[in-house]
């Protein structure tokens, strides 16, 4: 009798994970539910909520609408837990100039989208930088400057990397804090005084990330790589201070993709110009493939600045949409976090003996990290704070991302090698 391999079985379960629909609710103020960016109205059938009070993310859920029934009691009833939370406290008025970063390559329809967003937010005084990096065609100049004329500044960079655009951003900057999205999110209207409003607060923080939720779920990739946390870091803020280690973290400050993601991060411009900005070695479009955001969080860290999270600096993010799509992130996001490792270990010698020191239960976080998961329930405090893990996490992805740090290393001196090359 045939019987399928595993390989098969995780394929014909990845291809049974069924769309669910992105929404918010907000508990205050009788507001009522509305779609994600992008999303077509709520109707029966499992849905993925942002619940927001005051306007300010507090949670998400993974809810049921019976068909017939109104989304919104059904919801708010899931949500019941949420409502009892304290209400976020509010912070203080003072606003940080800043410069927005936002790097592409040949995307200028995700691009306009994103740049949509970033002109609708709420804080007073930033402007906007686009770095075209490595272009082959002129759709992005074109875009920029036919629809968004001096609103936008437009900035080439010929040398591909995604470190190499974001440093180009960084030399360009004219704020006092140098922020950082990408082409394929939508910014919420307050991200960016969110995102500013810690430096404000504390003269010690050299750098923010903020919370990534997905603006769509509907394709099995996208629904898959969510139900295991997606980008979320959670939403309770937290503060990491290089002189004083968390004692949940013995890892600390190398397990660096627990502190944030690319896609939502802003450094204070002087500090991050002070490190060198990033690696141009590292990040999407060189051999690394990838590590370019950890690199900047740990080295801000390694010159003693504090890192702050905050849940209420929001971006909705576009995750990739088929299962080549993961086979490719699993083992890029391997690679770039090994590549990061070694740049580190590179330009800054001295962290040497406290890697060293982590290096046995190193070993131990990434069998972990890069370990197939079996559906089931979540464990506490996972990553955007699902009810349950619904879908099982493939063998296959978990070897993809585990070959990836293998190659990492390799994949950062052959990124540094091809540099030489081209500024010779």
């Amino acid at each position: 009798m045939f019987r399928a391999t595993r390989a098969q079985q995780e394929i014909q379960g990845f291809l049974g994970i069924r769309p669910v629909q992105v929404a918010e609710l907000e508990l205050e103020d009788g507001g009522g539910v509305r779609p994600g960016p992008g999303s077509p109205p709520v109707t029966h059938g499992e849905v993925f909520v942002l619940v927001r009070r005051g306007g300010r993310p507090v949670g998400t859920l993974l809810g049921h609408v019976p068909e017939g029934a109104d989304p919104r009691t059904v919801l708010a009833g899931a949500a019941a837990r949420l409502a009892a939370a304290p209400a976020p406290a509010v912070r203080g008025s003072a606003v940080v100039p800043a410069t927005v970063v936002v790097a592409t390559r040949e995307r200028p329809e995700q691009l306009a989208r994103a740049l949509d967003s970033l002109l609708a937010q709420d804080h007073p005084d930033f402007e906007i930088v686009v770095v075209d990096n490595a272009p082959v065609t002129d759709a992005t100049r074109d875009l920029v400057t036919r629809k968004y004329g001096e609103r936008v500044r437009y900035l080439t960079e010929p040398v591909p990397g995604l470190a190499v655009a974001h440093n180009k951003g960084v030399e360009a900057a004219r704020g006092g804090v140098v922020a950082f999205t990408d082409d394929d999110v939508v910014t919420d209207p307050r991200w960016l005084t969110e995102l500013t409003a810690p430096f404000a607060a504390d003269p010690g923080l050299g750098c923010v990330t903020g919370l990534i939720l997905p603006a769509r779920l509907r394709t099995p990739a996208q629904v898959l790589l969510e139900s295991h946390g997606g980008f979320a870091k959670g939403f309770a803020p937290r503060t990491y201070d290089p002189a004083e280690p968390p004692a949940d973290e013995p890892l600390f400050p190398f397990t660096a993709g627990r502190f944030g993601s690319g896609a939502s991060m802003a450094f204070r411009t002087d500090v991050l110009r002070a490190v060198g900005g990033f690696d141009p070695a590292t990040g999407a479009g060189t051999p690394a493939r990838g590590g370019d955001d950890l690199y900047g969080f740990v080295r801000v860290l390694a010159q003693g600045h504090r890192l702050h999270y905050t849940p209420y600096a929001l971006v909705w993010h576009h995750h990739r949409e088929t299962w080549r799509d993961l086979e490719t992130q699993a083992y890029g996001y391997g690679a770039g976090l090994t590549a990061c490792l070694t740049a580190l270990l590179v330009n800054r010698p001295g962290l040497l003996p406290a890697f060293l020191a982590r290096l046995p239960r190193g070993l131990a976080y990434a069998r972990t990290l890069t370990a197939s998961r079996e559906a089931g329930p979540a464990a506490d405090g996972a990553p955007g704070a699902h009810d349950d893990r619904t879908h099982a996490w493939p063998a296959r992805l978990s070897r993809l991302q585990r070959r990836g740090m293998l190659y990492g290393p390799l994949g950062y001196l052959r990124a540094r090698r091809a540099l030489r090359g081209v500024t010779r």
